[in-house]
C-alpha cells in the first residue's frame, strides 16, 4: 500500500501496552483528541509522552476490536510540562525515575527538555543530583534523541522501521552519517537490507548510477543472492556480467570492481579446476577449514578397533544376519579407519549396517553421538537405530547473540564430548553447518557419514556429500544390493528404475505403489482431496492427518501447496460450528488442522503430557492445531507428545502442512504419500526430486497425472550444477594464493 492511501492520525502516547525489544513491535494506546485509540505496529523506542503522527489503516482484531495498525509514523518532543512529566516517568531516559522526573519538571516546567539537551549541568540543583549525575542524565537524553532522529531520518529514506531498528543494532549512532556516505552499506551482511532500498536512497542522494560504493555493493549482493542457489562461489566472468546486467553498468566497471575487492580481501578469488572462483570470505573460511580438517582426518585417522573381522562374525551369529561384502566393508572402514561415508538408495541395507557399526563401537567401550539436520530426521534415525539422536543444532548447543545471530556453545575451545559421531542425510547439510560441526570434534574421533547422493542437495549453500565424494578421498562405501525383502516393494523398485532413468512399472496394482491416469489440473486436484478423505482411509484405515501425505514440486500453481492446502483443508477439516478459526498472515488456520513449523525456533516452549518441558521446535516439525484462544491471542499445537504454545507473533512459523513441497520433505519417512504428476516448469519437474518424493514412502505411493509428465520427470537428469570449492580443496587446489 502506498503512503498516498494511508490514514494519517496524530495525538499523545498514553501507555505502552506490550513492546517487543527485537524487533520494534509495540502496542500503545494514543490519546487523539477525541478517544483514547490502540495502535499497533513497528514503534521502537516510542515513550509516554510523545506526540506522534501514525500513518496506516484500521483493522479488526478479533478479541481487541479495533485498532489502528501503523506502517510508518513521526515522534515529535513532548511540549507541555505535563507531558514532559508523563515522558519522563516513564523511563525514557535512563537515571530518571518518577520522583526525579517530578522534581526536574517542577523546578525547569516546560523548558525542562531544553535543560536536559543544552544544559544538563544545572540539573545540580535539584536535592538528590550531583553534578556527575547531571552530566550523565543529559548524556543519556541525547543518546536516547540520538536514537529516536536517527530511526526518523532512517524512515523518511523509505525504510520502514524494522529495518531502520536493525541498521541501529548493527551499525550503532553513526548509521546515518555511514548511509549518507555509502548507501549501499546497508545491503552488508548483518544488515540485509533489499539493494532495490539502497537504491533508492542513492537515487535521493543524487548519486549516479556508476557509483563506485554502487558496483561494489553490486557484487557482493549477487554473490549473496546465489547462497539461495546452493552456491558458495561464482566464476569471476559470470559474476561480473551478471553484476552489470543488474547494475545497469559496463562490464569493464564491474571487472574493475571485481578486482578491487579481491585486492583488498573483501572477496576472494581462487583458480580451480581451470576457472577463477570468487568466494565470500565466510563461505571460502568455512570449505578451506572443512577440507583440510578432513585431510588432517585421513593423516591421523581414530584408533583402530582390534579384531573388526572376527567382531563381525560374532555379531552375525547373535543377530542371525549375515551381512553382504559391502555392508561388511562398511562396518570394517568405521572401525578401522574412523572416517566413511556410507551411501546408498532404499532397501540396500543401509541402516542394518549403521546398527552393526554402533553396536561394536559401543562395545569397544566407545561413546557414540547421533546427528541429523533437522527434527524429524533425528527422530527417524532415533526410531530406526533405538540410540538416542539429536538435531546437529542441538549437539551444538545453539546459541543466539544481541542481534539474533547464530553461535554454537560447542566448537574449537568447548569439544562434542564423544568417541563417534554418526551423521545421518549428510546430502541436506551446508557447508557452513558442516564446518561448525567438524571445529566441534575430538581430535581423534570416528566421523561415519550417512547419506543418499541422488536425492535433493541441501537447501543451503554447497555441495558438501557430493564433493567430498567426488573428491576421492573420503572412503566412500556404496551400497547398491537391493537385498530380497526389499525386492518386493515397488515403491523400492521404482526408486531404483528412476536413478537409472528408467519408467517405474506402473501396471502393476498388487503391491505398494500405484499410478492413477488424470490428465486434468481440477479433476486431479478432486482426486487427490478425495484419496486422502476417503479412499485411503477406507481401504487401509491410513489417518488423513497422521499417515497421509501428499508432496507436491513447487508452492505455486494449481497443484502447488498453496492451493492444494486449501483444497485438503475443506475436504478433511471443514468449518464447523464452536470449531474456532484465525487469521494469520492471510493464511486461514483452524482447530483439527494439520500444520508445520518452517524454520527453527530454540526458545519456543513445549509441555509433554507427562508434565515435563523443555524448548526447542524445529523445521519440519509437525503437528495438529488443537486450540485456538483467541482471548489470550496464542494457538497451541500437538506435535507428537508434545503440546507447543504459539504467541500469534511465533504462530507465523507455522503452515498448513497437508500439503508440502518435496523440499521440505526431506529427512522424513511418512506411512503413505500422493504426489501429483503434471506438466511443470523444468526447474521443478526432474529426477532427483521425482526420487526424492518417491523414497519418502514408507508402506504405500500413489503417483496421479499423466505418464507424459512422469516421463519427463525421468528422463530430466538436471542436477542443478552447484558452484562450490570443497572438492577442489580437498585436492589441494586454491588453498592458497
Amino acid at each position: 500500500m502506498s503512503e498516498e492511501q494511508l490514514l494519517e492520525m496524530s495525538g499523545s502516547v498514553e501507555s505502552i501496552v506490550f513492546r517487543n525489544e527485537k524487533n520494534g513491535y509495540t502496542i500503545l494506546e494514543m490519546n487523539n483528541g477525541q478517544e483514547l485509540v490502540t495502535v499497533v505496529g513497528s514503534l521502537p523506542w516510542v515513550s509516554v509522552g510523545e506526540v506522534l503522527r501514525v500513518m496506516g489503516k484500521w483493522t479488526k482484531h478479533p478479541t481487541f476490536g479495533t485498532q489502528f495498525k501503523a506502517e510508518g509514523f513521526e515522534r515529535y518532543k513532548p511540549e507541555t510540562s505535563s507531558a514532559m512529566l508523563k515522558y519522563l516517568s516513564s523511563g525514557a531516559v535512563k537515571g530518571i525515575g518518577p520522583s526525579t522526573a517530578a522534581r526536574i519538571v517542577e523546578t525547569f516546567g516546560d523548558n525542562t527538555l531544553k535543560i536536559l539537551e543544552e544544559e544538563p549541568e544545572r540539573l545540580s540543583v535539584i536535592k538528590g543530583i550531583t553534578r556527575a549525575k547531571a552530566l550523565k542524565i543529559g548524556e543519556e537524553f541525547r543518546q536516547a534523541h540520538g536514537v529516536r532522529d536517527a530511526m526518523e531520518t532512517l524512515c523518511a529514506y523509505g525504510l520502514t522501521p524494522e529495518e531502520a531498528l536493525r541498521l541501529w543494532k548493527v551499525m550503532g549512532p553513526a548509521c546515518v552519517d555511514l548511509i549518507r556516505e555509502n548507501p549501499y552499506c546497508i545491503c552488508e551482511e548483518g544488515a540485509d537490507i533489499p539493494f532495490e532500498k539502497a537504491d533508492a536512497i542513492a537515487e535521493a542522494l543524487e548519486r549516479p548510477q556508476d557509483d563506485g560504493w554502487r558496483v561494489r555493493a553490486g557484487l557482493e549482493y549477487v554473490l549473496r543472492h546465489n547462497l539461495n542457489n546452493g552456491h558458495t562461489c561464482i566464476p569471476a566472468g559470470k559474476l561480473s556480467a551478471a553484476a552489470a546486467g543488474m547494475l545497469g553498468v559496463p562490464p569493464e566497471l564491474t571487472q574493475e570492481a571485481l578486482e578491487e575487492l579481491v585486492g583488498e580481501g573483501s572477496l576472494i578469488q581462487r583458480e580451480m579446476d581451470g576457472k577463477d572462483l570468487v568466494f565470500l570470505p565466510r563461505l571460502f573460511q568455512a570449505e578451506v577449514y572443512a577440507a583440510s580438517r578432513i585431510l588432517t582426518m585421513l593423516r591421523f585417522p581414530a584408533q583402530p578397533v582390534a579384531g573388526a573381522v572376527r567382531s563381525i562374525e560374532r555379531i552375525e551369529q547373535e543377530t542371525g544376519i549375515s551381512y553382504a561384502e559391502r555392508q561388511k566393508e562398511a562396518i570394517r572402514q568405521a572401525l578401522d579407519k574412523g572416517l566413511l561415508i556410507l551411501t546408498g538408495g532404499p532397501g540396500t541395507g543401509k541402516t542394518t549396517t549403521l546398527n552393526a557399526i554402533i553396536r561394536l563401537l559401543k562395545s569397544n567401550g566407545e561413546k557414540v553421538l547421533l546427528g541429523a539436520p533437522t527434527g524429524r530426521a533425528a527422530k527417524r534415525m532415533s526410531e530406526l537405530t533405538g540410540e538416542e539422536a539429536k538435531t546437529i543444532h542441538r549437539l551444538l548447543q545453539v546459541e543466539w547473540d544481541e542481534n539474533d545471530h547464530q553461535m554454537f556453545a560447542k566448537n574449537e575451545k568447548n569439544l562434542l564430548d564423544c568417541d563417534a559421531l554418526i551423521l545421518d542425510e549428510l546430502s541436506m547439510v551446508d557447508v557452513l553447518l558442516f564446518d561448525a560441526l567438524l571445529r566441534a570434534l575430538p581430535l581423534g574421533c570416528r566421523l561415519i557419514m550417512v547419506g543418499d547422493c541422488d536425492q535433493l542437495p541441501s537447501v543451503g549453500p554447497g555441495n558438501v556429500l557430493g564433493d567430498l565424494i567426488a573428491s576421492e578421498k573420503v572412503p566412500v562405501v556404496q551400497l547398491n544390493e537391493i537385498f530380497r525383502q526389499s525386492m518386493q516393494s515397488l515403491i523400492v523398485t521404482s526408486a531404483h528404475r528412476i536413478v537409472a532413468g528408467q519408467m517405474p512399472e506402473l501396471t502393476n496394482h498388487s503391491s505398494d505403489f500405484f499410478f492413477l491416469p488424470c490428465g486434468d489440473a481440477e479433476e486431479l486436484g478432486n482426486l487427490i482431496a478425495d484419496l486422502c478423505r476417503r479412499r485411503l482411509p477406507n481401504s487401509y484405515g491410513y489417518s488423513p492427518l497422521t499417515d497421509i501425505q501428499v508432496l507436491t514440486p513447487g508452492r505455486k500453481g494449481d497443484l502447488g501447496t498453496a492451493e492444494l492446502n486449501r483444497r485438503l483443508q475443506d475436504a478433511l477439516n471443514p468449518p464447523e460450528k464452536g470449531k474456532k478459526e484465525i487469521s494469520i498472515h492471510g493464511v486461514l488456520f483452524r482447530e483439527g488442522d494439520k500444520v508445520m513449523q518452517v524454520k527453527n525456533d530454540y526458545h519456543l516452549g513445549w509441555t509433554k503430557f507427562d508434565g515435563t518441558t523443555g524448548e526447542g521446535v524445529y523445521n519440519g516439525d509437525l503437528g495438529i492445531l488443537c486450540e485456538i484462544d483467541r482471548r489470550a491471542s496464542t494457538v497451541t499445537v500437538q506435535m507428537d507428545d508434545r503440546l507447543v504454545l504459539y504467541e500469534l507473533e511465533t504462530a507465523a512459523e507455522l503452515e498448513l502442512a497437508y500439503a508440502m513441497t518435496v523440499h521440505k520433505s526431506q529427512g522424513n519417512e511418512f506411512p503413505a504419500v500422493v504426489m501429483p504428476i503434471f506438466p511443470g516448469p523444468s526447474q521443478l519437474s526432474y529426477r532427483n526430486l521425482l526420487y526424492t518424493a518417491v523414497t519418502r514412502a514408507k508402506e504405500l505411493l500413489i503417483l496421479a497425472g499423466t505418464r507424459q509428465a512422469l516421463a519427463a520427470m525421468v528422463e530430466n537428469n538436471r542436477k542443478t550444477r552447484r558452484y562450490s570449492g570443497l572438492c577442489g580443496f580437498l585436492n589441494g587446489e586454491g588453498m592458497n594464493a
